[in-house]
């Protein structure tokens, strides 16, 4: 998706990546297994008991990370700045998610409520926007936003897989035997998703930045 998205903001070809079908859904399930991914985490983790160490290990990484994010977005996107993107989200969406760990009904329901406050126009946060957006001079169009609602209920769903143990059925299926030198791979850089979510695209504007100063006419 970003290698598109680096094609298309480098001019390479001309494609619009907040409209096409094509680029929509790609960018959707890549965020809708990302969150996913999260709920179950979350929900594996602390299964048994909140583990306080890792939380605020999982926090300060996070934090940091979508600092920077917003920092070099800034310096880049003066004028589309990243100010609440995947990391951003996932801070907060980890946050609120955690109390619910323990009331799966709860989180069922939101599940459900959730899509369709948001898709009734009912869920959002407009309001914190508008408040937000003189003092800390928010953009009106960001590079990469994911609003609070609908994904939460992409979170609180992870989380439920795992609560009725579903995950189990999923992982145990052949596909993902770790004797398949791919899974190995996947593993890897599973275990290392952060830092590679974070260092794939400043390679990536480099790669194409070189390209332009050396090669291009």
């Amino acid at each position: 998706y970003h290698f598109t998205y680096d094609l298309n903001y480098f001019s390479i070809f001309s494609i619009d990546m907040n409209h096409n079908s094509i680029i929509l859904i790609l960018r959707y399930s890549i965020m809708s297994m990302f969150l996913l991914s999260v709920g179950m985490s979350l929900a594996l983790t602390h299964q048994n008991t909140i583990k306080w160490s890792s939380i605020r290990k999982r926090m300060l990484q996070l934090g940091i990370s979508a600092l920077l994010i917003s920092i070099s977005t800034h310096i880049i996107f003066p004028s589309s700045w990243i100010y609440f993107g995947i990391l951003h989200f996932i801070l907060f969406a980890s946050l609120i998610t955690l109390p619910l760990l323990n009331f799966p009904k709860v989180t069922l329901i939101l599940v459900f409520i959730i899509p369709l406050g948001s898709a009734m126009g009912l869920l959002h946060l407009h309001y914190f926007y508008e408040k937000l957006q003189i003092p800390i001079i928010l953009p009106l169009h960001s590079e990469d936003l994911v609003p609070l609602f609908p994904w939460l209920a992409i979170v609180l769903l992870g989380t439920l897989i795992v609560h009725y143990n579903y995950h189990q059925k999923i992982f145990t299926h052949k596909i993902f035997d770790l004797n398949f030198p791919i899974n190995k791979i996947l593993k890897k850089m599973g275990q290392n998703s952060l830092l590679i979510y974070l260092i794939h695209q400043p390679i990536l504007f480099t790669t194409f930045k070189l390209y332009f100063i050396f090669f291009s006419k």
